[in-house]
């Protein structure tokens, strides 16, 4: 058999993070306690010290939670992991770890809503200056760089619009500016995507979506590359205090034991309802990275193994037909969040991202007319029959409209 550390995703979702120990466990137990006793008062003070392998505190350090951390870094590819309290917390805790006032950050325009009111209101209260740009087109991140620039930080794909950024072209800008690459591998989660492999310094989660994959735990993930940024990282992560309790990191972990299975069921209900909206008499457009119709569906190819869950659509009427859409669905889910295995709708411009306002929407070509569906693990005739079905009311509703507009006159 394959080194651990050489085996498949497949076998790493199964086995990362299973450590042998005195009982020999199958499963990492729960350690539920917050704090751990010591031998001996010269042992504490060495744990203290650094100098010294245990737990103090479960704040600081927790066998159940580390061994999330290690099965998430080694799926990843990277040195070290840090399980945060939710995906916020983690994008939060990786961004003021690398950025002081004065510094400035390149971020993608196309992001989670809240990722973009921190950079642009939280972080900028503090004197961290930001330019928010569409990283798909490398010359606008270019264009974006400054002296001071210390961080670009990208979501790919975007969320909602799913752009798709090159990861490694962008990885040798902010190298040569002496910047820091973070990657939100959230859509892709590492079985689909390893930013690692193509120049990422830091790579973030949100532990609520794949990761878990079963829409009742709320937590987010660092991982870094390298051995020697892990101390800085958990230093600030300790102080601010945003980490992810056991129970949880139990749940996480027994929930990555099947994310290879249940990526491969994501994209290939996902791919087949794309493209079966393509033909929809009530869509303008469709954005889903394996279609050969996505702007960077070459690069995306190259960079991913699927196109993971998340597919984004216009509706020919605006906001109005996302509206009745939303209300007609049935076996579809109306609810933000994704990445579990029912299949959920929203709409991004009243929903997730209502609080980046109308101009960083626009900026960023979030129409009040997507409509955003994260594709689940259901029978995909099923669900293509539920979205048929809500497609018909908007339909029904617009002829409505019409004729009574006729009437009228």
């Amino acid at each position: 058999m394959k080194k651990h550390d050489q085996a498949a995703p497949e076998t790493l979702a199964v086995h990362a993070g299973v450590r042998k120990g005195e009982f020999l466990p199958a499963v990492p137990p729960i350690f539920q306690t917050s704090t751990f006793s010591f031998d001996s008062a010269e042992q504490g003070a060495a744990l203290f010290a650094g100098k010294g392998k245990g737990y103090i505190y479960t704040r600081m350090g927790n066998p159940t939670v580390e061994a999330l951390e290690t099965a998430i870094a080694i799926l990843e590819g990277g040195a070290k992991g840090l399980a945060c309290g939710s995906g916020m917390a983690a994008i939060h805790t990786a961004l003021v770890t690398l950025l002081k006032n004065g510094d400035h950050l390149v971020c993608s325009d196309a992001v989670y809503g809240p990722t973009c009111t921190l950079v642009g209101k939280f972080l900028a209260d503090f004197g961290i200056e930001s330019t928010m740009v569409d990283t798909s087109n490398l010359a606008a991140v270019k264009k974006a760089m400054r002296p001071n620039t210390k961080v670009i930080y990208v979501e790919t794909p975007g969320n909602p619009t799913l752009v798709v950024s090159d990861l490694a072209a962008i990885a040798e800008v902010a190298h040569q500016a002496g910047a820091r690459l973070v990657v939100d591998n959230t859509f892709m989660s590492p079985i689909l995507q390893q930013p690692f492999r193509w120049g990422a310094d830091v790579v973030v989660h949100s532990l609520t979506k794949f990761l878990n994959g079963h829409a009742d735990v709320v937590g987010g993930m660092i991982v870094v590359k390298e051995e020697e940024d892990y101390p800085l990282f958990r230093k600030a992560l300790n102080h601010f205090g945003g980490v992810l309790p056991p129970m949880e990191s139990f749940l996480v972990h027994r929930g990555i034991k099947t994310l290879a299975l249940r990526m491969r069921r994501h994209c290939e209900s996902a791919f087949k309802i794309a493209e079966h909206l393509e033909t929809h008499e009530q869509v303008e457009w469709v954005r889903y990275p394996s279609l050969k119709s996505h702007p960077q569906y070459e690069l995306s190819r190259k960079q991913a193994t699927g196109g993971g869950a998340v597919i984004s659509f216009g509706l020919k009427g605006g906001v109005e037909a996302g509206r009745r859409m939303m209300n007609a669905v049935g076996l579809c889910t109306l609810a933000v969040s994704l990445g579990g295995v029912e299949t959920l709708i929203q709409h991004p411009a009243s929903m997730t991202h209502a609080s980046m306002g109308a101009e960083a929407r626009k900026h960023a070509n979030i129409g009040d007319g997507l409509v955003r569906i994260s594709v689940g693990i259901e029978d995909v005739d099923d669900v293509i029959a539920d979205i048929d079905q809500a497609l018909e009311a908007v339909a029904a509703a617009k002829k409505d409209h019409s004729e009574m507009h006729v009437a009228a006159t």
